[in-house]
């Protein structure tokens, strides 16, 4: 199946490429596994001019970087430049921490000398989703190469031209050929890219089912992962919250890049004293949404990417109502040009229905009403996913002991969830393993090794 560049706003057919050989694919990887060999011995002062060059090449470009985005997944262009920023930020960022995250540490043993390196590993593989296609790459490429590691990328095949500009980001800051490689390439050509001698380390954002089959072909041959897949966050909030507050901002989440973010807010938890009054703010928000045009300024929320993608979400959403939930406002794909859905708030939703088990991967807002904050917490956990949560209290001592008792890789209290370079990301049950970002995430790629001296 071919790379395609598909406006998902108006249909239009972009751009196409074809994938590459098994032969050119090998030659590709034989060329990132060479130069990983010189890569790995260069100062990390001479990677971190590299990386702050990449940074500016970025910032330079980001109208056009963000204008590319938004044709060809559709986020409403003031949204794709800030993540062209976001992008510039995180490569500034391992630019001047790297050499200290991986500075040798010395413990204290019977030896005279103790110490733990940490060490590049080889080549890493990134299979990342098109949602955020330039901060999903670069939260993973800017500390694995910073680490002395290389990378290849196997985007995803609707947005090639992102792809593109990754490669085109590392070229013009001058990195090495090698260092950095786009791979347009078939899904059955991604285990061989796995089982390559060279390839010490997979990074995957996506769902669960490609991050099942890509932890059992790494298993099979020996090679680290670290999975982001899903998420069914929580936001929680509680009697005490700001609910003007809490609705304003629940509503942001939900609907930015019209709910296609794995830590989005998707279940709003309410206790039942305030669930009148915040599902009121709650409606009014999304009545203020201006959707349309991605690429005029006073757009919200764009079309989602494919129409697949609305197919999915309007038969979730029509599934959960024929059940039994209530909908409250939108419910209904919007027809003509593009992949437009309504956003869309849904209540009164039962247990074994989509809103409540699965994934809803578009601008659908699913409000529960419970009495009580232990019942909060009890529904918050009842997921099989765990990626990120965000509970509203104005009693900080209270929100961080009720924090322990929620099961996701991060809680935010009075604010969304959000990634950001200096804090590790990353969850746990079916939201994946392991940790992207900060300290620990330049650390998942990279060979700590123990050296001891008598």
């Amino acid at each position: 199946m071919p790379y395609q560049s598909l406006n998902p706003a108006t249909d239009e057919l972009l751009a196409e490429y074809s994938a590459i050989s098994d032969f050119e694919l090998f030659e590709k990887l034989d060329i990132a596994h060479s130069v990983f060999n010189a890569w790995r011995k260069t100062k990390f002062a001479d990677r971190s001019e590299l990386m702050n060059t990449a940074s500016a090449v970025l910032l330079e470009n980001k109208a056009k970087y963000g204008r590319i985005m938004t044709l060809e997944m559709g986020k409403p262009l003031s949204q794709s430049i800030a993540e062209v920023e976001k992008s510039a930020l995180c490569c500034r960022y391992y630019a001047d921490n790297a050499e200290y995250f991986l500075s040798s540490q010395i413990y204290k043993t019977e030896y005279s000398l103790s110490e733990v390196h940490y060490e590049p590993l080889g080549i890493v593989y990134a299979i990342m989703p098109w949602n955020f296609p330039l901060w999903q790459v670069f939260r993973c490429a800017a500390p694995a190469i910073m680490a002395g590691n290389t990378v290849v990328l196997k985007h995803a095949q609707n947005v090639p031209q992102c792809a593109l500009i990754m490669q085109e980001v590392f070229e013009q800051a001058g990195f090495p050929v090698g260092v950095f490689t786009n791979l347009f390439i078939e899904h059955d050509q991604s285990d061989k890219v796995i089982a390559h001698p060279g390839v010490m380390g997979v990074s995957l954002t996506g769902s669960e089912r490609a991050g099942g089959h890509v932890a059992s072909v790494a298993g099979k041959n020996i090679k680290r992962t670290v999975l982001e897949l899903g998420g069914s966050d929580p936001f929680i909030i509680l009697a005490d919250a700001d609910i003007e507050t809490a609705a304003k901002i629940g509503c942001d989440s939900r609907m930015r890049n019209s709910g296609q973010s794995c830590i989005s807010a998707k279940r709003f938890i309410v206790v039942k004293e305030v669930a009148d009054s915040f599902i009121e703010k709650y409606i009014a928000n999304v009545r203020k949404i201006k959707l349309g045009d991605p690429l005029l300024e006073e757009t919200f929320m764009g079309p989602l990417a494919r129409k697949d993608l609305v197919t999915t979400i309007e038969d979730q959403v029509n599934k959960t109502i024929n059940l039994g939930a209530k909908l409250l406002i939108g419910g209904k794909r919007i027809l003509g040009k593009g992949c437009y859905y309504e956003p869309t708030v849904i209540t009164d939703i039962p247990k074994g229905s989509p809103a409540y088990r699965e994934e809803l991967f578009g601008p659908v807002a699913s409000i529960f009403v419970v009495e009580n904050e232990k019942e909060a917490i009890e529904l918050a956990n009842d997921t099989s996913f765990g990626l990120g949560a965000s509970l509203w209290t104005k009693d900080k001592n209270k929100a961080l002991e009720l924090s322990k008792d929620i099961q996701s890789g991060s809680v935010y209290i009075n604010t969304f969830v959000k990634s950001d370079p200096r804090i590790p990301f990353g969850g746990i049950k079916r939201s994946g393993y392991g940790r992207e970002l900060s300290d620990v995430g330049i650390k998942e790629f990279v060979n700590i090794k123990t050296v001891c001296i008598a």
